[in-house]
């Protein structure tokens, strides 16, 4: 979110028949605005929401908390696990060695492209650019985790004083050990508005997102969560 953006409450107020001194304002209180018309107004409309709001900031939003729960249930390729590994591999810390799949992704295609020059020679090939690939992923996996930790150390230390409802959105999960847990540690986050290096836009503004679960079936999986 930019510091300098503004949002245009025009189109907003105009479409849904309000008077520009409408409260709470589209600009100053964007997320009281959005409890209470986040429904009434199209995708094209939602969006201009995202330079006076964080992802973070919208998890307090339960229409917003809904859909992207409904869309971590649709299976999306982001957060299949070889996927999910390399995206967020500050987030994985289980026993294997970053970069093996990708290395394996390497060494087959070698053999694929090269395979009438000689199977042996295609062979030795593979193998090194597996183990390339995967010395390359791991120093990439090596440095993020470096770069992590540093700006973890540098944040400033936070307010204890905070409401039950504002350290349900800020709390952070820890990092993950098994894949199970890790993928589901991959999702909370993106829930909670913790999650870097993904399009939030394209699921908090879109109401096909909306489906069927009901605030129940929302608090049924929070639920599981705690427990897990």
């Amino acid at each position: 979110m930019s510091s300098t953006a503004e949002l245009d409450p025009a189109p907003i107020l105009k479409y849904l028949g309000l008077p520009d001194t409408y409260e709470p304002s589209p600009c100053t209180a964007p997320l009281d605005f959005l409890h209470r018309h986040i429904r009434e107004l199209p995708p094209h409309l939602l969006k201009l929401f995202s330079v006076n709001t964080t992802p973070k900031q919208r998890t307090a939003i339960p229409a917003i908390r809904n859909r992207r729960l409904k869309y971590t249930q649709s299976n999306p390729p982001e957060f299949a696990l070889s996927s999910a590994k390399s995206t967020w591999a500050t987030l994985w810390e289980g026993r294997e060695r970053p970069g093996r799949e990708q290395a394996q992704e390497e060494k087959e295609w070698a053999e694929k492209e090269f395979l009438g020059d000689g199977k042996q020679q295609v062979g030795k090939l593979g193998s090194l650019l597996g183990v390339y690939e995967e010395e390359r992923e791991s120093e990439r996996v090596r440095s993020i985790r470096r770069q992590r930790a540093e700006y973890i150390e540098s944040l400033p230390e936070e307010d204890e004083e905070s409401d039950g409802e504002e350290e349900l959105v800020t709390q952070e999960p820890l990092p993950a050990e098994t894949e199970e847990g890790f993928l589901r540690l991959v999702k909370e986050r993106f829930i909670y508005g913790f999650l870097e290096s993904i399009d939030y836009d394209k699921v908090d503004w879109d109401e096909r997102w909306d489906g069927d679960l009901d605030r129940d079936a929302e608090e049924r999986w929070f639920d599981d969560e705690e427990e897990n």
